[in-house]
């Protein structure tokens, strides 16, 4: 049974590293949420770590950029890790000419690595980190596309595996969507990010950095409104789980302010995974 928790303040003091989801809990795409940052902010003045840890397709200094420009302050985090900054050590470790999917804006993630891009006939491998054009298209535009690489067997590497993601109150599909129909297809993928190890690894790695000393799995939290990435990511580290039923599943739960608890206990039945506590929001 998961617990209902209305402040981040009550179960604070159990932890000295949070690994905090960004999109949905630190800022909803457009404005930061205010008391998410402060609870953070808070968390850190009484000597614990944060680390952001987001499925953003982009390097954490743009990431960064992007928290400054939502007016997320600085004093809420310690460090930013991002599935950008996975992908990117994927691509480096790499030969050949790169098919991307995705929109111009990722091109970021590309930056100072030596890549030969190619069209998807000539490509040796695929990197997608979103669709084309999020505001007007979904994971069906793909399939004719998906069934070219399907037939050329071609590698992909997914910069971010989220299914979609909170943009105001509007949800856009993600690059997660695109490398399940190719998986679904028997394509080879790649998730470089949550709820996958090696973006976890690089985020406890900069709180040990931060700290000095890597905090005990029993003392780390992992904090998202994900089930399928941040709380299943949690589980298979070993962590605990603080679900925020206000982002992309609000929705489905009935309220952002106040979840059913059956509208819960359904969802958590059907995705076969609990977390070990749940809030609206993020507030201390």
């Amino acid at each position: 049974m998961f617990a209902c928790l209305e402040r981040f303040s009550t179960v604070a003091p159990r932890y000295d590293v949070v690994l905090c989801d960004v999109w949905g809990v630190v800022h909803n795409g457009l404005v930061a949420h205010a008391a998410a940052c402060e609870a953070l902010a808070r968390f850190r003045g009484g000597g614990g770590t944060v680390i952001l840890i987001t499925n953003a397709p982009r390097p954490w200094p743009w990431v960064v950029r992007q928290l400054e420009r939502f007016g997320v302050p600085g004093e809420a985090y310690d460090g930013v890790t991002t599935s950008g900054d996975v992908t990117r050590e994927v691509v480096a470790g790499r030969n050949g000419g790169v098919f991307h999917i995705g929109p111009e804006r990722d091109v970021t993630i590309f930056e100072g690595l030596d890549v030969r891009f190619a069209p998807v006939d000539e490509a040796d491998y695929v990197v997608c980190s979103g669709l084309f054009d999020d505001a007007t298209e979904t994971p069906d535009d793909y399939r004719d596309l998906m069934a070219r690489m399907r037939g050329r067997g071609l590698f992909m590497v997914c910069a971010n595996p989220d299914l979609v993601v909170e943009r105001g109150h509007e949800l856009l599909y993600c690059a997660g969507a695109i490398a399940d129909l190719y998986g679904a297809l028997g394509g080879d993928v790649l998730y470089a990010g949550k709820p996958h190890r090696p973006i976890y690894d690089a985020a406890l790695a900069k709180a040990a950095a931060a700290r000095g000393a890597f905090a005990p799995r029993g003392r780390t939290l992992a904090i998202g409104d994900s089930l399928r990435t941040d709380i299943t990511g949690a589980h298979a580290l070993g962590i605990d789980g603080l679900f925020v039923s206000g982002g992309i599943h609000a929705e489905e739960l009935g309220s952002r302010e106040s979840a059913s608890m059956a509208a819960l206990a359904g969802m958590f039945a059907t995705a076969g995974i609990t977390p070990d506590a749940v809030t609206p929001r993020l507030v201390w």
